[in-house]
């Protein structure tokens, strides 16, 4: 065992658990995943429409604000991880940060999140593997049976184990930075019919309008901005984790955002006739059979649905991983049967499982119909960003209350200062997705009744010996150690 693999056990025994993981991810393989969940080419791809619709090319702008909003919160959570590398991320931080019931309550409405994520993506998706078939207009039967399809090829990847993860993450980073660099760039430099001033213009509404209208395009960057965290949730598969996971987290918000910079700006000033675009229910499309033909645009989609493939396949990775640290520490039903690594491949098979029927079941309700996608997709983004800023806050606390994070990469100083300022922005993002949309009200105050009767009537945090509410105390013990 090389010395950073000893390293990563003895921190790991010393936060109270023996990890069944295979460490045969490199800080690339981290930055892949995450970088291909977080995926800018799928939120571009996606909304891109949506930015255009609501707001006109100003809805780039969005980009580079939740950008570094999210930067402030992946520096929070990086200190965060550095001390506390364990599997599951979110579940295990708010646990030895906040408690048990804290931890139970953020993992409940995270995981729904991203169950609900997983599905969103395979739907959005759906369209653009139709386009390279050739399948024309795609009807919901259609629809349903190409996102079960891409549901059920990122579950089989999937139990394939570590290894196989990682190499299709890399393949999907490839295709990612092809599809949003690369084509970005092409496009701005071969087939530019508009002027950068475009960025600053509205297509809707008078001067006066100019703020609702620009928040209405928010979506297009807080639908991109996570997914950095899924770096975390593999920790256990990671070589000198406590150093590598924080530095991936940060090059995913920094890659993926240059990158869907990029993308959206070729795009945009690439059309030959943007109001016309604004109307269009294939905007992508559209630009890319302006510019490279029929031809050029299906081969071109190919690499968007491998990078839809891509995402889909780190999203069930990390909901997976979840479901098992939850699992773990006997804090969900069926604990024992969620909580089973496979021998051969060592990944979580039943919770992946769990993580790919759920999509399935949502994708029929959406089949069922399909104006219930957007709300869906606007309550998932709320449910992860409530999970984001309960870390930052729970940090927070503990700050104010003497906790000076002891993992090998930590701000020092500055880092109440970044805290806070994840937090302010954080408040921020929520009000912008949850107070406009009583759907996503609906859907958090939902998840979060059915979580606290649960909490109430089964109490899983009584059943469960591991650590928490340690944060000070481990390390205080670290930096002992380390005299």
């Amino acid at each position: 065992m090389s010395n950073k693999g000893h390293s990563d056990s003895a921190h790991l025994s010393a936060l109270g658990y023996e990890s069944n993981y295979h460490r045969s991810m490199s800080v690339w393989s981290a930055l892949a995943l995450g970088f291909t969940y977080l995926s800018p080419l799928v939120a571009i791809y996606a909304l891109f429409g949506l930015g255009l619709a609501t707001a006109g090319p100003a809805a780039i702008w969005w980009i580079i604000i939740v950008g570094a909003g999210q930067l402030l919160v992946a520096l929070v959570m990086g200190e965060v991880v550095s001390q506390f590398p364990i599997a599951g991320g979110i579940y295990p931080w708010m646990r030895r940060l906040a408690g048990k019931k804290t931890a139970w309550m953020t993992a409940w409405v995270y995981v729904w999140a991203m169950l609900v994520t997983i599905m969103s993506v395979a739907e959005f998706g759906a369209p653009f593997f139709a386009q390279v078939l050739g399948l024309g207009e795609l009807d919901a039967n259609t629809n349903l049976a190409l996102t079960l399809g891409l549901l059920v090829l990122a579950l089989v990847l999937n139990l394939g184990g570590t290894k196989t993860l990682a190499r299709i993450a890399k393949i999907g980073l490839a295709a990612e930075l092809i599809g949003v660099v690369g084509m970005g760039l092409f496009l701005l430099i071969f087939h530019r019919h508009n002027d950068f001033s475009v960025f600053f213009t509205l297509f809707t509404g008078s001067v006066t309008d100019w703020g609702p209208i620009f928040l209405g395009a928010a979506l297009v960057g807080l639908f991109m901005f996570y997914g950095f965290e899924a770096c975390g949730d593999v920790a256990e598969e990671v070589t000198d984790a406590a150093r590598e996971v924080p530095k991936a987290m940060y090059l995913t918000i920094f890659v993926g955002g240059v990158s869907a910079l990029f993308s959206f700006s070729g795009y945009v000033l690439a059309a030959p006739d943007l109001e016309a675009l604004t109307a269009s229910a294939t905007p992508i499309p559209d630009v890319l059979t302006a510019t490279i033909g029929e031809g050029g645009m299906r081969a071109f989609l190919v690499i968007a649905v491998m990078a839809f493939i891509s995402c889909v396949l780190s999203l069930q990775a990390a909901a997976s991983r979840l479901l098992h640290s939850f699992a773990r520490d006997e804090m969900l039903p069926a604990s024992k049967w969620l909580s089973k690594i496979n021998d051969r491949s060592k990944v979580p098979t039943n919770a992946l499982l769990v993580a790919s029927i759920v999509p399935m079941i949502l994708s029929v309700v959406v089949w069922y119909d399909v104006n219930t996608l957007l709300p869906i997709t606007d309550f998932a983004v709320a449910g992860i960003y409530i999970a984001f800023q309960a870390v930052v806050l729970a940090a927070l606390i503990q700050r104010f209350r003497g906790w000076k994070p002891a993992g090998p990469w930590n701000l020092g100083s500055w880092g109440i200062v970044f805290n806070i300022g994840a937090l302010a922005y954080g408040v921020f993002a929520l009000y912008q997705l949850i107070v406009p949309d009583a759907l996503a009200q609906n859907g958090v105050a939902l998840v979060l009744v059915v979580g606290a009767a649960y909490l109430f009537i089964a109490r899983p945090d009584k059943r469960s010996n591991a650590p928490f509410s340690d944060a000070i105390e481990v390390a205080n013990k670290m930096r002992a150690a380390n005299k």
